[in-house]
């Protein structure tokens, strides 16, 4: 807000002026004669009192020029602003706008009403009038006068320049300092003892009227003349009433800064607009010399992109196929076919699409430059329709074909590791027969026991037939004997077979328990036996080098247990051979094969032999393998070298590119030329890629699918290198499209470089982006008049929305660029090519052939004079032609 008691501060004005009054009230009892008419009466007004007078005469002089537009002036600061009327008349010059209607009366009530209404229109526009009352106003009191002018100058002449009074400051200064930093001997650092010797002042009129002052012929010693001379040629040509005389400047050690801040600030508003009224000269030529070439590159990019098209919808079908292939043959060339597509179809259309699209933007930055519609491809060609199959299908449909081939990987691999035949178990047979006859041998010999009493009976008969002298008895004894004989025998034969029986049921569980032995070991080697062949058989898919080494280290553990199973064999076959020598010396007739297995020692010895043959086999193989995968290692390590190095190399030219388009050295054509020197170096980059292409290709064809020593991919470098072209191409056309803004509005270099450092300055923290008062601050030192009334706030709010869409506070560089340069070009309107033709028919509403002919080319004359169509006013006179019409013909606001 602004502190309007201007007076409040020790050491100003203020004391000043009480001063004065104290003086002339001691001299003269009372104010005779008003301040301001006190100017030349040095003895009166010593040391700080002529700064005053300064100060008076400043803000008189001041007023006058903007009431003289008004048909009135003023001569007495404090008196004749008394009533009110000057007052409010001031206000509604100044700011454009209409206060409510003063009161004619002439009475006091009046009076303080009008004031009033004055008053209460500087605080409608945001400003604090701190101890400022009509009464004071209407009672002549100069200090609330004074007070109350220098606030409506602070929000009027000076607050357009920024926010607050030290930012206005700041913000004049600067465009002081820019506009005077050629001349020699001008050193613009304050608004006091900088501007003493007058070369300032005539600096700023030299840099923008040189014909008004001759510079080279000032002298640093004679401030008194160069002020003169430029406080005439201000007042003379440029419309700045004298605010200063060149005596009260130079005669005091240090001149009042307001003063000098104020009448600054009226070349300041003198000059902003030169800019506009010298493009407006040359606006229709620029306007005419586009036409032809944009028509030109309207045709340039339906060609191309009408080709672009033809090559997308030949190039679908073949993407869009997805009938699987059978064999690894066809798998191979479908691969191959894609590496091509790749590697030699898609970059030419991506750098096709890129300069599709650079076109494009091109012609849309043109036709922006120069107010006309937007350029609409015909239906179907749009950039982003022609884009699409180029950058987004074929990512697509190269997925799916790398998605392709994997499934087809693991379904060869599955086939590969098809399950071998597993073995069989059987159970063996008891001893059942000869222990059935161990049974029944007990049996008999059972019943052989239960007859042993009658033998012992017929015994004890014979005996006692003995005794009695029995006549037969001979005959009893005899046949006694031989029955006890056959008893004995019977015995005999019977232990005998029993002896048999045990003997041979001992041999035969002998038999037995090595037969069981024999199963119980065959088993599990025979089982061993034939996972090794199923193993050794086995097809093995490996990707690295580690896994085939680990395989290695496998098979050489499994044939160092070989000999262990060789032993083991021996042993199992022993237990048979033992098992059939006890069969052979005991006469036992073995029927049939061991009943516990089905695993002969035939068997035994055939796979035995078979896995003998397998281990070399394998080993061959293996080896085979582990040669092929150091070949693909070595490949992966060439390829990984390589990409470590390319990819990084892209990855790096992209963010030297971001700081390239940031920072912008030197002029646009510098950073055309370096840029464009950086795009040859990145050209001459692309053997390093073709040479990784080959070793991709390699890795392709070795089918490898994974590489650990790179993070890089060839679809990632692909990816990359094409985003690094599009990129510095896309750059190079920015740069490109600011040259075209620049010379179709006519910035010069020198304002381009303007654009940078002032938004430098006011980026203090060096972040990169400007807050709204910062940005309008450095809007203000370029001389982009934002006039602080309802329609200038509208405006900036506008400005505020174009460079700041998002609403985040600030503005980026970029953005401040864009706007500066679309803002200069915007004013090429019809309604401004129209208000240049009336420049140039002397304000009339038609134009004539001659004066075409006179004011424009012969080329560009004629091109108006085929197409503008007779003027048909009121006003018409013979050969009179309609150059509005004409004008908004050019703008597609009409038909010619």
């Amino acid at each position: 807000m602004y502190n309007t008691d201007y007076f409040n501060l020790p050491g100003t004005v203020l004391s000043d002026l009480l001063a004065l009054f104290c003086l002339i009230i001691i001299l003269r009892g009372e104010i005779m004669v008003p301040i301001h008419q006190r100017g030349k009466q040095g003895s009166l007004l010593p040391g700080r009192l002529s700064r005053l007078v300064l100060l008076l005469q400043t803000f008189t002089a001041w007023c006058n020029s903007h009431l003289r537009k008004a048909g009135t002036q003023i001569e007495n600061i404090d008196e004749d602003f008394r009533d009110g009327l000057k007052l409010m008349l001031l206000l509604e010059v100044i700011s454009g706008e209409r206060l409510p209607k003063p009161e004619r009366g002439k009475m006091r009530v009046h009076k303080i009403n009008n004031v009033n209404k004055a008053l209460d229109f500087i605080a409608s526009k945001g400003v604090k009038l701190v101890s400022i009352g009509a009464e004071e106003i209407v009672d002549g009191n100069a200090k609330m006068t004074l007070g109350m002018i220098w606030t409506i100058i602070l929000r009027f002449a000076i607050q357009d320049i920024s926010v607050e009074e030290t930012s206005a400051k700041e913000g004049l200064l600067l465009w002081c300092q820019r506009k005077t930093a050629p001349y020699k001997n001008v050193n613009v650092q304050n608004f006091h003892i900088s501007w003493k010797d007058g070369l300032a002042f005539n600096a700023l009129i030299h840099r923008h009227r040189p014909e008004l002052i001759e510079y080279d012929k000032l002298r640093k010693d004679d401030p008194v003349t160069n002020l003169n001379n430029a406080f005439e040629v201000a007042e003379k040509y440029l419309d700045i009433p004298k605010m200063l005389d060149a005596e009260d400047i130079v005669g005091t050690l240090r001149p009042d800064e307001k003063a000098i801040m104020t009448y600054v600030s009226c070349f300041y508003h003198a000059f902003s607009g030169a800019q506009k009224a010298e493009t407006a000269a040359n606006r229709i030529c620029k306007v005419l010399a586009v036409n032809q070439e944009n028509e030109h590159l309207m045709e340039d990019y339906e060609r191309l992109a009408s080709d672009l098209l033809e090559w997308i919808r030949r190039t679908i079908p073949w993407l869009e196929d997805r009938v699987p292939q059978k064999t690894i043959q066809e798998m191979q060339q479908k691969l191959e076919d894609f590496r091509d597509y790749r590697r030699v179809h898609k970059p030419p259309k991506v750098q096709e699409k890129c300069q599709l699209e650079i076109n494009f933007n091109t012609l849309q930055t043109k036709l922006r430059l120069s107010n006309r519609p937007a350029f609409m491809p015909s239906e179907g060609k749009m950039v982003s329709v022609s884009a699409g199959p180029v950058s987004g299908d074929v990512e697509g449909v190269g997925g799916g074909c790398r998605e392709g081939q994997r499934q087809f990987q693991n379904r060869l691999q599955a086939r590969w590791k098809e399950a071998m035949l597993k073995h069989r178990d059987y159970e063996t047979a008891t001893l059942s027969d000869i222990k059935a006859l161990i049974r029944k041998h007990e049996a008999f010999e059972s019943d052989l026991a239960a007859h042993q009493d009658r033998v012992e009976q017929i015994a004890a008969i014979a005996q006692e037939l003995n005794e009695l002298d029995y006549y037969d008895s001979h005959n009893v004894n005899t046949r006694c004997q031989k029955i006890c004989d056959q008893w004995d025998a019977l015995g005999s034969l019977t232990h005998s077979r029993r002896e048999a029986l045990e003997k041979t049921e001992k041999q035969l569980e002998t038999i037995d328990q090595l037969h069981l032995e024999y199963a119980k070991r065959a088993a599990p080697f025979n089982n061993w036996m034939e996972s090794a062949m199923e193993d050794l058989q086995d097809m093995f898919i490996v990707h690295t080098i580690e896994e085939i080494e680990g395989l290695i280290s496998a098979h050489d553990q499994f044939k160092s247990t070989l000999p262990d199973a060789d032993r083991e064999r021996e042993a199992i076959l022993a237990i048979h051979k033992e098992a059939q020598r006890i069969a052979e010396s005991n006469h036992i007739k073995l029927s049939g094969s061991n009943p516990y297995t089905t695993v002969t020692p035939q068997i035994i010895n055939s796979k035995w032999e078979k896995v003998q043959q397998l281990v070399p086999k394998r080993d061959h193989a293996l080896l085979e393998e582990q040669s092929k995968q150091q070949s693909n290692e070595h490949l992966r390590r060439q390829f990984s070298s390589q990409a470590n190095v390319v990819g990084p190399w892209i990855q790096n030219k992209m963010e030297e590119i971001g700081r390239i388009s940031i920072e912008m050295n030197g002029t646009l054509e510098d950073q055309l030329s370096h840029l464009k020197q950086y795009e040859r170096s990145i050209v001459d980059y692309k053997p390093n890629l073709d040479l990784l292409e080959q070793q991709h290709q390699l890795i392709q064809e070795a089918l490898i699918f994974d590489n650990k020593h790179t993070n890089y991919t060839m679809e990632h470098i692909r990816v990359g290198w094409e985003q690094l072209l599009t990129t510095i191409a896309r750059t190079i056309n920015e740069v490109e499209n600011q040259i075209l803004t620049r010379d179709a509005k006519g910035i010069s270099q020198e304002q381009m470089q303007e654009f940078r450092a002032s938004f430098n300055h006011f980026d203090k923290d060096h972040g990169g982006a400007l807050g709204p008062e910062e940005f309008k601050a450095c809007l203000i030192s370029l001389g982009y008049d934002v006039e602080n009334d309802r329609q200038g706030d509208a405006e900036f709010n506008r400005i505020m929305s174009v460079v700041d869409p998002n609403h985040s506070g600030l503005v980026t560089f970029q953005a401040f660029i864009d706007f500066m340069s679309r803002e200069t070009t915007d004013t090429d309107t019809a309604d401004q090519v129209i208000a240049s033709f009336k420049v140039l028919a002397g304000d009339k509403n038609f134009i004539t052939a001659e004066e075409l002919r006179r004011e424009l080319p012969p080329d560009q004359a004629e091109y108006c004079i085929a197409r503008m169509a007779p003027y048909q006013g009121p006003d018409a006179i013979p050969g009179a032609l309609d150059y509005k019409s004409f004008s908004t013909a050019l703008y597609g606001e009409s038909d010619l």
